[in-house]
């Protein structure tokens, strides 16, 4: 009997969340769920295992990969299928913060909106969930820019709505000239969507079409940019990370040697 309880597991850690009415959960268990509701807009993904649900919309499996959602209020429980249990992230949203990214995809026509399949087997879907999960829990400098630009993203995979045509170049380059001005300071989708007099999701999809970047990456690229110039220049290598807008030294270091190929060391060495 003890060696079976101790083969149980049902570890569940909660994530601080850089914005406000979002909670993450990272749960590894092999205990089955009673019929239960949230008052959140829920989306994850099963990282490991599987498992099966009695949702609001009907009986479903989901295994590894799989997109796994429910809806404020949804009945629905949980049991993993074998006896390895399984592995799942999970954001959840305030219906408000849902609501108002919806009213930008839809350019401020309001309307109700809710997930209409509990599991969706799409891996470009899945891989945006893994990465609005990892902005969202991370502490790196301008992961709220890619938290919304995220969100965004996956949220309108599944809004039903017609996307209008627009043209791209003068309508953001306001905003990338924020960028280019001042990529060391901190900035927000919704100030660089104000600059450039369109919401978000406009934003977001012109910007892209404009430069073939998002404004995050675009800042990301300004940033490691000017951190370049500076270690050329003698700079040392922390204060050029914390003045180009770095979170730290081992951040402009991941971003500097994916672009470039060589570490920021190894780069200033060979200056010398």
């Amino acid at each position: 009997m003890k060696s079976m309880q101790a083969k149980r597991q049902n570890q569940f850690e909660i994530l601080k969340c850089r914005t406000i009415g979002v909670q993450a959960v990272a749960a590894r268990s092999d205990r089955q769920f009673a019929r239960h509701t949230h008052d959140q807009f829920g989306i994850g993904i099963i990282r490991d295992g599987a498992q099966k649900s009695a949702s609001g919309r009907g009986p479903v499996e989901a295994g590894p990969g799989d997109v796994i959602t429910v809806n404020p209020g949804e009945v629905h429980d949980g049991a993993p299928i074998g006896d390895a249990g399984r592995f799942w992230q999970m954001l959840y949203f305030d219906p408000a913060v849902v609501a108002s990214a919806v009213a930008d995809i839809r350019q401020g026509s309001e309307g109700s909106f809710e997930f209409s399949d509990p599991v969706i087997s799409k891996p470009l879907l899945a891989g945006n969930v893994r990465r609005l999960f990892s902005a969202m829990t991370s502490r790196e400098t301008g992961a709220d820019v890619n938290s919304q630009e995220l969100l965004l993203t996956l949220l309108a995979d599944l809004v039903d709505v017609p996307i209008k045509p627009m043209s791209v170049a003068k309508e953001i380059e306001m905003a990338r000239e924020r960028i280019d001005d001042y990529p060391a300071a901190s900035v927000s989708l919704s100030e660089l969507a104000g600059l450039a007099e369109m919401s978000q999701f406009q934003l977001l999809r012109a910007f892209r079409r404009a430069t073939g970047l998002t404004p995050h990456a675009y800042l990301i690229q300004r940033r490691i940019q000017l951190a370049r110039k500076m270690i050329a220049t003698g700079t040392g290598l922390a204060e050029a990370a914390l003045a180009s807008g770095f979170a730290d030294q081992s951040h402009m270091t991941r971003i500097f040697t994916r672009s470039y190929g060589l570490s920021p060391h190894k780069f200033a060495r060979a200056l010398r």
